[in-house]
């Protein structure tokens, strides 16, 4: 019987499957434990407090359901990779290239750099259609 094993590419979607919950949990830290009153986290109301949120709270809670939103694309062009095919060294190394950039996506939405933010998702986009492409013969 023959195992298949996880691959680099694997894990990077685990990786990024977590990075939305990374910037959810940035947006509310600092609030956790706080009175509601002061402002603190509402777990009764989390949209509604959320949506009250500024600055780089509000931004964090953007990135959040952007990185999920590049998630479907992601997981598919992994899946659709692996099973045409694709050389797995260049699989894995588009797909590290692609959390690397998601990450570097994250922290530019987070600190309110739109510019840099859209260049870095472009092209974190262009290494996902890469994926997608790679096994194409």
């Amino acid at each position: 019987m023959t195992y298949a094993r996880f691959t680099v590419a694997h894990w990077c979607v685990l990786i990024a499957v977590l990075l939305p919950y990374a910037c959810s949990y940035l947006a509310k830290f600092r609030d956790f434990g706080k009175p509601r009153v002061a402002g603190g986290y509402d777990n009764s109301d989390p949209r509604g407090w959320l949506a009250r949120q500024a600055g780089w709270k509000a931004r964090a809670d953007a990135a959040q359901g952007n990185s999920f939103e590049a998630l479907p694309f992601f997981i598919g062009a992994v899946i659709i990779a692996h099973q045409v095919g694709a050389p797995q060294t260049r699989l894995d190394i588009l797909a590290v290239l692609f959390v690397t950039l998601r990450i570097i996506y994250i922290v530019m939405y987070v600190a309110g750099f739109p510019t840099a933010r859209s260049a870095i998702w472009a092209l974190a986009f262009l290494a996902n259609l890469g994926i997608f492409l790679s096994g194409w013969h």
